[in-house]
C-alpha cells in the first residue's frame, strides 16, 4: 500500500504521529507538507492529495487540519474520492469495511495524537467488506459519472 498524507498548519503534530505510525507499520508513504506554523489554506494540500488518490498514484490519503472538516469538504470535491472525517476508531473500521473510504480526515483540534494513531491504524490495516454494500458505490459512481458528463 501506497498513502498520500498531507496536512495544513493544524494538523502538523497529528500529521507527524501518522508518519510514524507507518513507518512502524512498514507502510509506503508520501509526505506533501505543510512545513509551516503560519496559516495556510487547506485546499493548497487537500487538493492535489486527493487527485493523486484519484489517479491512482496512491491507493489512499491522509488529510490533517484543525477539525478535519475543510480537508474532508476539499477532497471530496475530486471524482473518485470518497474521503470520510473520522475522530473514532469504529468509524475508521466501517468507513473502510462498508464504504471502501480511500481517504480519510481527521482534526488535530478536536483529537489527540493517541487516538489519531489508533484511528489511522485501525483504517490502514482494514479492507473493504464487498458484498452489498458494492451495490451501494456502485449507484454513488453512476451518479457521480452523470454528473461529470452533462
Amino acid at each position: 500500500m501506497k498513502v498520500a498524507i498531507a496536512s495544513d498548519h493544524g494538523g502538523m503534530v497529528i500529521r507527524k504521529e501518522i508518519m510514524n505510525l507507518m513507518d512502524d507499520m512498514g507502510i509506503e508513504y508520501e509526505d506533501f507538507g505543510c512545513e509551516c506554523t503560519a496559516s495556510v489554506d487547506y485546499p493548497d494540500f487537500a487538493l492535489p492529495v486527493a487527485e493523486k488518490v484519484a489517479a491512482g498514484e496512491f491507493e489512499r490519503g491522509i488529510l490533517i487540519c484543525g477539525t478535519g472538516i475543510g480537508m474532508s469538504i476539499a477532497a471530496n470535491k475530486v471524482k473518485g474520492i470518497r474521503c470520510a472525517l473520522v475522530h473514532d476508531v469504529y468509524s475508521a473500521k466501517l468507513t473502510r469495511e462498508h464504504n471502501d473510504s480511500n481517504m480519510i480526515a481527521m482534526g488535530e483540534r478536536v483529537i489527540g495524537p493517541g487516538l489519531a494513531r489508533e484511528i489511522a491504524q485501525t483504517w490502514l490495516s482494514t479492507s473493504f467488506a464487498g458484498g452489498r454494500h458494492e451495490q451501494r458505490l456502485d449507484k454513488i459512481k453512476v451518479y457521480e459519472n452523470n454528473l461529470c458528463n452533462s
